[in-house]
């Protein structure tokens, strides 16, 4: 039987952009999370944020328009917008440590149900360091986060309680996988959305946390 498709990357960071309002500040971090740069809603005025200095740019650039010297914090080319800005790095990290971040999107290795979330280190790789997640988690008003549901291995990322050095405690609010919308309250994980063709009771098998399903749960929702 072939596996069921599971929500491609651009969708879940679509719909966590969704989520951004008016005049926030959004700060993006690297890997998955740039692409949220790449949801456009003409009604709202979002002001992407990049650790390396870069405020107010628009999507990535399409090949063969990239400019060299523009750049988001995962060294992606990105499109320059009216009233972008080139900062600093410290006076990027003053934005952050200020708490003028309205909300940050990070990746993860695990997620547990309680907001805690690891990003930056895992057993079988050597070197590194927390970096700037350690400020963005701190600092900004909110936390999102966009993963796999699972690891490589099959095994379950949303669980209990994180097995990883965490990066911050109690701070995830929103989190989107291959898998659906969740929100995490006080009491868990609640399944807000699902990908078309799952289950919750399917979903709930890939988790290890247990899964709260509210009356109004809805299908994953894309961008119009």
């Amino acid at each position: 039987m072939a596996e069921k498709p599971k929500l491609e990357r651009q969708a879940m960071c679509d719909r966590l952009a969704m989520e951004f309002q008016d005049e926030w500040i959004v700060n993006l971090g690297v890997g998955m999370p740039t692409l949220c740069s790449n949801y456009v809603d003409p009604s709202r005025d979002i002001i992407t944020h990049s650790e390396n200095g870069v405020i107010g740019y628009g999507p990535l650039a399409e090949e063969g328009k990239e400019d060299g010297h523009l750049v988001n914090a995962g060294g992606q080319f990105v499109t320059a917008q009216p009233g972008m800005s080139i900062l600093h790095h410290a006076d990027s990290f003053a934005v952050i440590r200020g708490g003028m971040v309205d909300v940050t999107v990070m990746g993860a290795y695990e997620v547990a149900g309680n907001g805690d979330f690891a990003n930056w280190r895992i057993p079988s790789r050597k070197g590194g360091g927390i970096g700037g997640a350690m400020d963005l988690a701190a600092c900004a008003k909110r936390v999102f986060i966009a993963m796999e549901h699972n690891t490589r291995e099959g095994g379950p990322k949303l669980l209990n309680r994180c097995t990883l050095p965490i990066t911050a405690p109690g701070v995830v609010k929103l989190l989107a996988t291959d898998l659906g919308l969740f929100e995490i309250t006080p009491e868990g994980f609640v399944l807000r959305e699902h990908a078309p063709g799952w289950n919750p009771e399917e979903i709930q098998e890939l988790t290890e946390a247990k899964l709260i399903i509210p009356p109004d749960l809805k299908e994953f929702r894309f961008r119009a």
